[in-house]
């Protein structure tokens, strides 16, 4: 039982480096990088199997489980001249003899037979490969036995028989199994990835071109109805004004696709952030009022971040009217702002209805909105991603019926600790 016991050893090892192969595999993202890590892969794998050899005492007689890796590298990989020339190499520093020349005869033979057949091998079923990869792993074992003549060893012949015609076929059997489920594995992976980024591609085709067409058909009405030679002075310049919002409407849906599309900044500068985040409230303060809304401020002068003004304008923008959206029946915004020695948080909280733990989760997808027909999402992706181009993380804590809270966190260009300077901004607005 001693050289079945070595056997099983040799190949549990011979397993264990296959599965952390694999796990460098996954994390190498080029395909010449798996090539040379296979190749890695194998070589070690063969050098184990020459240290755990094991020679009969009276003998000089070798057993090892090369064949496992020579096999599995050949018909899968395409290596076999190049791991027979590795064999053969190894196998010299033992001394150039006949065991040595055997070892020529019988595995360049092997190397050439499954280089020529590695293409067809690799065009079968996966439940072909394995079948295949154990038969020639048997029929070359059995002929393996009776060129050493274990009958006339001083060993037991059935310990033998049952290493060479059991222990290795089953290991190839087990190494190609894995490998073809590891195969299978990447290839749905790969198929789900390249579904989801069509679906990604198909609803956000749809939606801009929903949103897009919906401003168009309005122009496109209004330029009709400004073909008629009896319209008045007064409604020629009002479809005009029509037509001038509609297409600025169907721009703006371009423009945040194309900002979505590519949100580097090329430039960054300085922003003092009480400033910013004013002038911001400062534009938003009549749609709070349409939607009696109050603004409550509070910022921490001084500090600053590094971004791109106008891109920031519209992050701050894009979220604060989303906020004031939320809240049709009135309500608090409260935008304020909070530091630490390296970072500087903006925090934008409104008293709205509120979004699930699915919601929240899914924001910044491209094509899905909490608005559902009304909005392509597009919005709130560019928000993500131009905060990402900014060094920065986005954090969103809701709740149903008790509101939503933003939370911006960029690098602070001024690590100084400052009380916040409260000025709160109340509109109390009555409601018609």
């Amino acid at each position: 039982m001693e050289l079945t016991v070595h056997f099983f050893f040799n190949l549990s090892l011979l397993i264990v480096i296959l599965f952390f192969g694999v796990l460098w595999a996954e994390k190498s993202k080029r395909f010449w990088s798996h090539q040379a890590i296979f190749i890695i892969l194998l070589i070690i794998s063969l050098m184990l199997c020459f240290i755990f050899t094991y020679r009969i005492e009276g003998s000089n007689v070798v057993f090892d489980l090369r064949k496992i890796p020579f096999i599995v590298g050949s018909l899968y990989m395409g290596f076999g001249p190049f791991l027979a020339a590795f064999i053969m190499l190894v196998r010299g520093f033992f001394g150039i003899d006949y065991g040595f020349w055997m070892t020529v005869l019988y595995y360049g033979g092997l190397a050439i037979l499954f280089w020529r057949i590695s293409s067809w091998f690799l065009k079968q079923s996966p439940k072909q490969r394995v079948l295949f990869s154990v038969g020639v792993t048997f029929l070359f074992s059995f002929a393996q036995t009776f060129t050493m003549g274990i009958w006339h060893l001083p060993h037991s012949s059935t310990e033998v028989w049952f290493a060479y015609l059991v222990i290795q076929p089953i290991g190839v059997g087990i190494i190609s199994y894995i490998i073809e489920e590891i195969i299978m594995t990447i290839q749905l992976r790969q198929r789900t990835m390249k579904s989801k980024r069509l679906e990604a591609v198909e609803r956000m085709g749809a939606a801009i071109s929903h949103e897009i067409r919906n401003p168009l058909t309005a122009a496109i009405g209004f330029v009709q109805l400004l073909q008629n030679d009896s319209i008045s002075k007064e409604n020629y310049t009002q479809y005009l004004s029509i037509i001038k919002n509609e297409l600025k409407s169907a721009e703006r849906v371009i423009q945040d696709y194309l900002n979505f599309s590519n949100p580097e900044i090329k430039s960054m500068e300085p922003l003092l952030l009480q400033e910013e985040l004013e002038q911001v409230v400062q534009l938003l303060q009549p749609l709070a009022k349409r939607n009696s809304v109050k603004i409550v401020s509070m910022f921490s002068p001084g500090e600053e971040i590094e971004g791109d003004k106008q891109k920031f304008h519209q992050c701050l923008v894009n979220i604060m009217k989303n906020a004031i959206e939320a809240m049709p029946k009135g309500g608090i915004l409260t935008v304020e702002t909070e530091s630490t020695q390296t970072t500087v948080s903006i925090l934008i909280k409104d008293t709205g209805s509120g979004m699930t733990l699915e919601q929240v989760t899914r924001l910044g997808e491209p094509y899905y909105s909490t608005k559902g027909s009304k909005g392509t999402g597009l919005g709130i992706t560019v928000v993500y991603s131009i905060v990402r181009a900014m060094n920065g993380t986005i954090h969103v804590e809701s709740k149903i019926g008790e509101g939503t809270t933003f939370k911006f966190t960029f690098p602070s260009l001024t690590p100084i600790f400052l009380e916040p300077e409260i000025q709160e901004t109340e509109k109390e607005l009555v409601m018609s």
